[in-house]
């Protein structure tokens, strides 16, 4: 089982027609990366605290209806948090959110999680946003404590962070219980750090997304592997890079042996490029990559 922890949200994604209009869409990284791998067919529970409103009875159906195991989520009678992409030319998004109060700040650390527990991925806004960031820091370090696969995925959103400085520097904090990181390079741009540093604070390796260049990986060995990105129609970039994180686990955590990284990033890169090829996060099936 992978164990996917974090926001569960509602984007409101503006659309052409009407003029103005906003659609709700379900999002926040976590949600995504966890509707993501049940799609590719992956044993996957979502881990978080979900408001009873109407937005989070929608985004609970559609992780059941990618048969992602709910049994390790939290609710609450809290909103669900709101945020609002505005996208660019390019098809890339930037972000404001509505989270005073919300039903996944709340979160807080569970049990041990299942005997066949694998994998553990954690990331965007809730290792951000308190008190539950604190109880998502502790389950990754728990999780890694026992020998848990883990992956993190900062997926920076400098609106939710108020203290720059205090947030790079918990960042540093989290490397030694981390086995792969993955971000952007805007990501890396705004950490301000370098990838060996980060190889040598702990991660087996640092998987780099560079938009339609494609995927760069480096590991702790020395080893550099590049993919480029599948040509595609970009209708936006909504939910590409939690997509990438998705497949990258799948075909981690069912490794028995060296990882084939450039098999992997392939695998990542097919994958969200079929993401931003339609609106909103909408990953792909298994079917859709094996056609």
């Amino acid at each position: 089982m992978i164990v996917v922890g974090g926001e569960a949200l509602i984007d409101l994604v503006p659309v052409a027609r009407p003029p103005g209009a906003l659609v709700p869409r379900p999002g926040g990284g976590p949600y995504n990366t966890a509707l993501a791998l049940g799609r590719l067919g992956a044993h996957v529970a979502f881990c978080s605290r979900v408001s009873t409103d109407g937005f989070g009875e929608t985004l609970l159906a559609g992780l059941r209806a990618a048969g992602v195991d709910l049994s390790l989520v939290q609710r609450g009678p809290e909103p669900t948090t709101l945020a609002v992409p505005s996208l660019a030319p390019d098809g890339s998004a930037a972000y404001g959110f509505y989270v005073e109060g919300t039903a996944d700040r709340l979160f807080t650390l569970p049990p041990a999680l299942p005997a066949g527990a694998r994998a553990l991925a954690l990331g965007t806004c809730s290792l951000a946003l308190e008190p539950g960031a604190s109880a998502y820091e502790a389950l990754l370090r728990r999780e890694a404590g026992r020998g848990l696969l883990t992956l993190l995925d900062p997926n920076i959103r400098p609106a939710l962070i108020p203290d720059a400085q205090a947030y790079r520097a918990r960042f540093l904090g989290w490397l030694p219980h981390v086995s792969v990181l993955k971000l952007s390079e805007d990501d890396a741009h705004w950490l301000g750090g370098r990838v060996d540093d980060w190889l040598a604070a702990g991660p087996a390796a640092v998987v780099l997304t560079r938009g339609a260049a494609g995927l760069t990986v480096r590991t702790r060995d020395g080893r550099e592997y590049s993919v480029p990105a599948r040509p595609v129609e970009v209708a936006d970039t909504i939910g590409a890079g939690d997509t990438v994180n998705a497949a990258l686990l799948h075909r981690l955590a069912a490794a028995s042996g060296p990882v084939d990284w450039p098999a992997a990033l392939d695998y990542a890169a097919h994958a969200a490029a079929l993401t931003c090829a339609r609106p909103g996060a909408e990953p792909p099936y298994a079917a859709e990559l094996r056609a």
